[in-house]
């Protein structure tokens, strides 16, 4: 699997990855034809009554990756910023994951409402990829996420740095004008991931050189309002909407 999802980074089009939170969601995507299926920290802490980002959810981001693994797709799972402790430590959950069937990890500099100093998240990246070469680490940072200063430059001094460090690819999200994206694919020098954007054809995004689209919580969140609407709309009388999946078919997504 880790060939496999490395060279769906270096294909003719960018590889649009779908979150899951659960083990039904990802097996779902990967039933509908995805080519590789990630995870939602969100959605992950949400589903788990916990909050997002604060290393909370180290628990049940290990169980719902050891039980997607086994999909027959690549997986990819989003550690935040590693679950606190030394590199060593995050090194050796990455080299855990990958024991487990998962082909990358996704690790983000974002530390509450800041960023991690450089120097520390240089010494992370590096650690995973000594201790475990062959997983795909993608790098997010995220400056215009918290809306910093600069945001532009910031991105790009980080994603150059680590690059260097060994990340096999580089996550930005909120980087959504043409400009700043063309900035940061130069500056990478390796496979750009951005959020996809609702009215946005990937096709456009990948002509401005990103290889890499995620859902982020996007689906996460689509799916907890659809199921408000949808308790909501029978409340009141009126028919479920669209085209519901059976039991059956449901049962038939699980091991």
């Amino acid at each position: 699997m880790f060939e496999r999802f490395r060279a769906l980074h270096h294909g003719e089009r960018p590889l649009l990855l779908p979150n899951a939170w659960d083990h039904a969601s990802a097996a779902a995507l990967a039933a509908a034809g995805f080519a590789a299926v990630g995870t939602t920290s969100l959605g992950v802490a949400a589903a788990a009554g916990k909050p997002d980002a604060e290393q909370a959810t180290r628990a049940e981001t290990l169980a719902l990756a050891r039980g997607i693994a086994g999909l027959d797709v690549p997986v990819t799972v989003d550690i935040e910023g590693g679950f606190g402790g030394s590199p060593e430590q995050v090194a050796e959950l990455a080299a855990e994951l990958a024991a487990a069937g998962v082909a990358g990890v996704n690790i983000e500099d974002g530390r509450g409402q800041g960023l991690a100093e450089v120097a520390e998240q240089v010494e992370l990246i590096a650690a995973i990829k000594h201790r475990v070469p062959e997983l795909f680490v993608n790098a997010r940072t995220d400056p215009f996420w918290l809306g910093a200063p600069d945001a532009l430059a910031t991105a790009t001094r980080r994603v150059e740095a680590y690059a260097a460090a060994g990340a096999d690819g580089v996550f930005v999200p909120g980087a959504a004008e043409e400009r700043d994206v063309r900035t940061l694919v130069a500056a990478a020098g390796v496979p750009l991931n951005v959020l996809i954007q609702p009215g946005v054809p990937p096709a456009k995004l990948a002509d401005l050189g990103v290889r890499r689209i995620s859902y982020g919580s996007l689906l996460f969140r689509v799916a907890l309002q659809a199921v408000v609407d949808t308790a909501l709309a029978v409340a009141d009388g009126a028919p479920v909407a669209g085209d519901v999946p059976s039991y059956e078919e449901i049962q038939r997504l699980l091991p």
